[in-house]
């Protein structure tokens, strides 16, 4: 397996500290760097590009969702995970629309956290289904659908994968849903990714609920 390139961003020493001692417990993950907020961590991915950025959402300077919208601009094959302490959706909502491929609270188990980084590099993205939930439900509330004629149609399965997606379903737990292989739902997800021209799962759910093809009722 190849070595998963870690850079952690947060304003507080102990805390970066606590997330480096985490993931470096995976042989397959090294921490290359650390960075006290967004502006430091920019000019790092200049210097030494991560594979990962994990990245608090509040800190002086440049925060985390300034930071993350930057780096997702600049440097889009950079993964930005989202780690903090913050669950409200004045947070996660922002964080997720600017480009983070996953979002974690700091009280996650190092487990998750490992996880996390594991699942955002890969070009994946863990949502739990409240999160997924309050996604769907800020970014319909404040722009009204309509664009789904942008969007190019689906196929029936691959409409299925998106509903169960919006649910906040694992690409394990979609694929038990549907009687296929997991490898077969990746393959539907990266045929969406392609066709609406989005980089992840994040991003498939923002584009559905803009136009209108997912809800929560």
């Amino acid at each position: 397996m190849p070595e998963i390139r870690v850079l952690i961003v947060d304003d507080d020493p102990l805390v970066r500290s606590a997330l480096s001692h985490f993931v470096a417990r995976d042989p397959e993950i090294t921490v290359i760097g650390q960075a006290e907020d967004g502006y430091e961590a920019i000019d790092f991915i200049q210097r030494d590009r991560p594979d990962v950025v994990m990245m608090d959402v509040q800190m002086p300077g440049m925060n985390g969702i300034e930071a993350t919208a930057a780096i997702v601009e600049r440097w889009p094959d950079v993964r930005v995970l989202a780690v903090t302490t913050l669950d409200g959706s004045d947070t996660v909502l922002p964080m997720l629309s600017a480009g983070a491929s996953g979002y974690l609270l700091k009280d996650s188990s190092a487990e998750s956290i490992v996880t996390g980084v594991r699942e955002v590099h890969s070009g994946a993205s863990s949502l739990s289904p409240r999160i997924a939930s309050l996604l769907v439900k800020h970014v319909r509330s404040t722009e009204p659908a309509g664009g789904a004629a942008k969007l190019e149609t689906l196929t029936d399965r691959e409409t299925e994968v998106l509903e169960r997606l919006a649910q906040g379903m694992s690409n394990a737990e979609i694929a038990q849903s549907l009687i296929v292989s997991e490898g077969t739902v990746k393959a539907h997800l990266g045929r969406i990714m392609s066709k609406w021209q989005v980089r992840d799962r994040v991003q498939i759910l923002v584009a559905a609920a803009h136009a209108g093809l997912v809800d929560f009722r």
